[in-house]
């Protein structure tokens, strides 16, 4: 037996992964609510897509780490595509035939467009959604909740963006919510301590479980305090079924005559392009998360996301992507294998029909404590300290995606990082692709680079014609594999022109195509 597999297996990890699992759903939960809010979509919605994420994506995906659910990043395109068509049966129909794109799309092995993007900018894009968790849950933290708290867009339905909210939050602090926030934090805090750590049986209860009870005792004693009551607006708000009946009713079915409106499948179409872009890049960020350095299979990971949004689609839920907020908290909660993710959403399931009511109990303040966490570690300055230090090329691109990313929005950010990296390699193609050596006062020799594009032609027509007249030149083009035709073309004729000014020029080897592949 594989030793590899046999180390991660599901029931060698089992304590791990449940520890974890149980965090992920902390954080989940009223993701999935304020996703769906911002949304414009039923609050039951949201934990659907949670649900499916967890059970259907989580078993089927290649991802030992990889948390999937309702994402951020399509709230605009779900709540513009659901005043588009009418209403949300309509829209759902359009969330199946994404699904089944989805599934087309892996079989396809279209998987692979991850790889195009640099290591740099997937860096970047863990760090802005670091700070854009950070940032966005201090009002939270602070009891001042208008905007949802699954919110990542840097302008905000409230009017507000990101940095104002900020200000905007100093006029409405609940004291109560701050001391949830501070004694939340400070068990965090000591729970991740090497002290703490020496204690055994503390090591198998999560520090965010113990928070999240602080939380509901404080709260509940705060209550009796005017000074510290805190509003109820400020707690987790999942919609509670009177009955087995009522429970299943919040389970919408799509609207099949929709079949007939084209919108459907455009719809379709953008949800399926964005949702597979967001899952391939945070699968990206997964691997680069993941301890054990294993690697997710793309083409897998889409046609798991595929099925994942079908099912969701046909019984109510929002579209399902993989999501960096929640796979970060696993990963730093100590998830091993796929099963934190199965038992994340299994959590979800059975807490909405069993204990909904303790659920809202749960003070947003608390859950924020743990996000404010979530977002210090993927955005810590030891981050920023490692890519300056990997140079110029690393560094900027990194920086670019990280501000584009928190002042936009994540693939708008993730274009410019893109960008600003593609064109740093252009200019060091343009810089350098060629070395001359002066052997003496008349020989020099010209050593183009292993790759020669159309984009040096510049660069080398001006070092040929800098050489001066009655001078011999080496152009040594041995270490060359590929030459684009027009700088094949332009040695060509300077050898031709060279001969007016005496210049003599050697070609090594003597003809091109015995040694380079020409473009």
């Amino acid at each position: 037996m594989d030793s590899s597999k046999n180390k991660f297996h599901p029931l060698k990890n089992l304590g791990a992964d449940l520890s974890a699992s149980i965090v992920v759903f902390l954080v989940a939960v009223p993701l999935c609510l304020g996703i769906a809010l911002a949304s414009g979509a039923p609050l039951f919605a949201g934990l659907i897509a949670g649900i499916v994420g967890g059970v259907v994506v989580g078993s089927l995906s290649g991802s030992a780490i990889g948390v999937s659910g309702p994402a951020a990043g399509l709230a605009i395109i779900v709540l513009t595509a659901i005043q588009d068509l009418g209403d949300y049966q309509s829209f759902l129909v359009a969330v199946v035939f994404a699904g089944v794109l989805q599934v087309i799309i892996g079989f396809a092995k279209g998987g692979t467009i991850a790889n195009y993007f640099p290591s740099s900018v997937i860096m970047g894009m863990l760090a802005a959604i670091g700070i854009i968790i950070f940032l966005k849950q201090i009002p939270h933290a602070f009891g001042y909740d208008v905007d949802p708290i699954g919110d990542m867009d840097f302008h905000q339905a409230d009017q507000q963006n990101t940095f104002s909210e900020l200000i905007n939050m100093l006029n409405y602090i609940s004291p109560g919510a701050v001391l949830i926030t501070a004694i939340s934090l400070t068990i965090l805090l000591l729970w991740d301590s090497k002290w703490l750590a020496k204690i055994k049986f503390l090591k198998t209860i999560p520090g965010p479980l113990v928070a999240v009870a602080s939380g509901i005792g404080l709260a509940l004693i705060f209550n009796r305090s005017e000074l510290l009551k805190i509003s109820s607006d400020h707690f987790v708000q999942i919609p509670i079924s009177e009955s087995l009946d009522g429970f299943f009713s919040n389970f919408t079915l799509p609207n099949w005559a929709a079949l007939s409106n084209p919108d459907i499948y455009i719809t379709a179409v953008v949800i399926a392009v964005v949702a597979s872009l967001e899952t391939l890049l945070s699968v990206e960020a997964a691997d680069k998360l993941d301890p054990h350095k294993r690697l997710t299979p793309t083409n897998r990971e889409l046609k798991a996301q595929g099925v994942g949004n079908i099912i969701s689609g046909l019984i109510g839920g929002l579209p399902i992507t993989q999501v960096v907020v929640r796979t970060s908290a696993n990963v730093q909660s100590g998830g091993v294998t796929k099963a934190s993710t199965v038992s994340h959403g299994l959590l979800i399931l059975l807490s909405i029909i069993s204990i909904p009511f303790v659920l809202n109990l749960i003070p947003l303040a608390t859950l924020a404590s743990i996000l404010l966490l979530v977002g210090y570690k993927l955005a810590k300055p030891a981050l920023f300290v490692k890519i300056y230090k990997q140079g110029f090329e690393q560094f900027v691109p990194f920086v670019a995606t990280i501000v584009a990313i928190v002042t936009t929005d994540l693939l708008i950010g993730l274009g410019i990082g893109l960008l600003i990296s593609v064109l740093i390699i252009l200019y060091n193609s343009f810089k350098m692709p060629y070395m001359i050596q002066n052997k003496n006062e008349e020989s020099i020799k010209i050593e183009l680079a292993q790759e020669v594009t159309f984009l040096n032609k510049a660069a080398i027509q001006k070092a040929l014609g800098d050489i001066p007249a009655n001078s011999k030149v080496e152009i040594d083009i041995s270490k060359t594999a590929y030459m684009h035709h027009d700088v094949k073309e332009l040695i060509d004729n300077f050898k031709v022109n060279s001969q007016g000014k005496n210049i003599q020029v050697q070609l090594v080897p003597t003809e091109i195509e015995e040694k380079v592949e020409v473009f």
